[in-house]
C-alpha cells in the first residue's frame, strides 16, 4: 500500500505522511512525491516510527547527504552523522549530547556559514510527558508573499550579514560569553541575499535568522535593524508558522532554505532525548544560499 500525504489539521504549510515505514524505505515513486511536498511544504512529519540510529541515516541519504558531527561530545559514539539532543546524563555526569531545557530563540542553522547545509531530521525517542518542549517552525515563503510590497521592493536585491559572534554570545542557555580568536578566524562574518528563489517551485522566499543576522549591507545600521525586527515580527505571526506537539517516535524534517524554527522550555525534571542528522541538500531543488565573506 502507498503513503498518502496530508494537510495537518489548522496548520497552512506541514504536511503528515501516513502509511511510511522509514525504515523499510521507500518506492522509487512515493519518495518522489515525498520530496515534492518538501519542497512546496518545507516540514514534513511521520508518526509512530521506530529507527536505530543506521536507518536514521539511511532515512536521510534518500534526500542528501548527512553531514559529519565534529563536536565528540554532541555524537553518537557509532554513527557520527546523528547528534544526540538530551537533558539526559550519563554515569559519569556528562550531558548525553547537545544539552538544553530552556527557551531557544528563532534562528535558522548554519546561517553564520558561506554554504549552510539546510535540511534537517529530528527524531523524537522520549519525550516529556506533561507536553513541553514543542517545536516551532515559520514559513518564510509565505511570509514573502505576504509582505507589502514597498518591503518588498525595499529588500529586493539586498544582502543581509550574518554573524556568528551575536548568537554564541547569546548562548543557548549558559549566558554571555566572548568569542576565542581561533572561532573567530574560523566564523568570520558573512552576507547572504536577503531574497532567495526556490529552484523547484520558482517561488520567492526570506533568508535570515533572527539570533545572526546583524544588519543589511549598504544600509544605516538602524534602518537595518528596523526592517530586520519587522521582518521578525511578521514571519513569525501564526498565519506563517506550526507548533509541533511531540511524541514518542515523531520523525520531522525540514528545510532550513525556508524556514525559521525555535523550541518551546519544558519542565528539566522531565526525559527529553532526540536524534537529529543534518543533510547537505542539492541547489538543484533546494534553497542553498551562497554566501559571501564580508568586506569591511
Amino acid at each position: 500500500m502507498g503513503i498518502e500525504i496530508q494537510p495537518i489539521d489548522g496548520h497552512a504549510f506541514a504536511r503528515e505522511v501516513i502509511g511510511a515505514q522509514l525504515w523499510r524505505g521507500f518506492e522509487p515513486a512515493d519518495l518522489e512525491r515525498i520530496r515534492g511536498a518538501w519542497a512546496e511544504a518545507g516540514v514534513i512529519v511521520f508518526r509512530r516510527q521506530a529507527l536505530s540510529e543506521q536507518e536514521l541515516v539511511n532515512f536521510s541519504r534518500c534526500f542528501g547527504t548527512p553531514q559529519i558531527v565534529h563536536r565528540r561530545d554532541w555524537i553518537s559514539p557509532e554513527h557520527p552523522e546523528v547528534i544526540f539532543i538530551s537533558n539526559l546524563y550519563d554515569r559519569e555526569g556528562n550531558n548525553i549530547g547537545l544539552a538544553g531545557t530552556g527557551d531557544l530563540e528563532w534562528h535558522t542553522d548554519q546561517s553564520y556559514i558561506l554554504s549552510p547545509t539546510t535540511g534537517s531530521v529530528l527524531y523524537g525517542v522520549e519525550i516529556p510527558n506533561d507536553g513541553g518542549g514543542s517545536t516551532w517552525w515559520a514559513n518564510l515563503c509565505l511570509a514573502y508573499a505576504a509582505l507589502p510590497t514597498d518591503l518588498k521592493a525595499t529588500i529586493e536585491g539586498k544582502r543581509a550579514v550574518f554573524d556568528y559572534l551575536r548568537r554564541w554570545s547569546t548562548g543557548y542557555e549558559e549566558g554571555a560569553r566572548s568569542l576565542t580568536e581561533e572561532m573567530r578566524q574560523k566564523t568570520p562574518p558573512v552576507t547572504h541575499a536577503l531574497v532567495q528563489v526556490h529552484p523547484v517551485t520558482g517561488r520567492k522566499s526570506l533568508y535570515f535568522d533572527p539570533w545572526t543576522v546583524t544588519g543589511i549591507v549598504g544600509m544605516e545600521p538602524e534602518a537595518a535593524m528596523d526592517i530586520l525586527k519587522h521582518l521578525q515580527e511578521f514571519t513569525t505571526r501564526p498565519e506563517f508558522t506550526y507548533e509541533h506537539k511531540w511524541q514518542v517516535g515523531d520523525v520531522v524534517m525540514w528545510d532550513n532554505g525556508f524556514m525559521l524554527h525555535r523550541r518551546d522550555a519544558y519542565n528539566p525534571n522531565q526525559r527529553r532525548f532526540h536524534k537529529r542528522t543534518t543533510i547537505a541538500l542539492s541547489p538543484e531543488h533546494h534553497i542553498v544560499p551562497k554566501g559571501e565573506l564580508l568586506i569591511l
